[in-house]
């Protein structure tokens, strides 16, 4: 009984990591926007929203190609904190 046990509970964990591995490589890889990146956007799908401080923040963008994979994309802005007075 305990052989059954611990058989199951091995089953158990094995296929958790197998569900954690499929996630972890569905996740594409976040990249870096610099000048000479060549963009092949079709559909946005989000842009991570601008934090409230006034300087210069990272934001993202999730994006399809043409081709239809998904990438990341990581930019700088300027963030929503600044004011004229």
């Amino acid at each position: 009984m305990k052989r059954l046990i611990a058989l199951a509970l091995i089953s158990f964990s094995t296929l958790a990591a197998a569900d954690e591995l499929q996630v972890t490589q569905q996740q594409p890889a976040v990249e870096h926007y610099t000048y000479a990146t060549d963009l092949d956007i079709a559909n946005v799908i989000s842009v991570s929203p601008v934090a409230d401080v006034c300087d210069i923040v990272p934001a993202q963008m999730t994006y399809e190609d043409h081709q239809g994979q998904r990438h990341i994309l990581e930019y700088r802005v300027m963030g929503n904190g600044c004011s004229n007075g």
